[in-house]
C-alpha cells in the first residue's frame, strides 16, 4: 500500500488515480495520521437488485398517510 501526504496527494492526484490497479490502495495522511484511502472503483462489488425481495412481511394500511405534524401543509 502506498502512503502519501495530503499535500502530495493534491499535487499528484491525477497521477495517483491513473496508477491504481485492482487491489491497490493509496493511504492519504495528514500529520502522519491516516485521513483517507484511495481505491479503484472497479474493486467495489456491483449491487444486486432484488436481494431484499420478500423481507417486508407487514405494512400498515396507512403507511402512506400524511403525518399529523405535516397536515397543515397538505391541501
Amino acid at each position: 500500500m502506498t502512503t502519501v501526504s495530503v499535500n502530495e496527494a493534491k499535487t499528484k492526484l491525477l497521477e495517483l488515480i491513473h496508477q491504481l490497479q485492482p487491489g491497490d490502495e493509496v493511504l492519504i495522511t495528514e500529520n502522519n495520521q491516516p485521513v483517507a484511502r484511495l481505491t479503484p472503483a472497479a474493486q467495489q462489488p456491483p449491487r444486486k437488485l432484488g436481494t431484499l425481495k420478500g423481507t417486508v412481511t407487514y405494512m400498515a394500511p396507512d403507511f402512506d398517510a400524511p403525518l399529523d405534524e405535516f397536515k397543515e401543509y397538505m391541501p
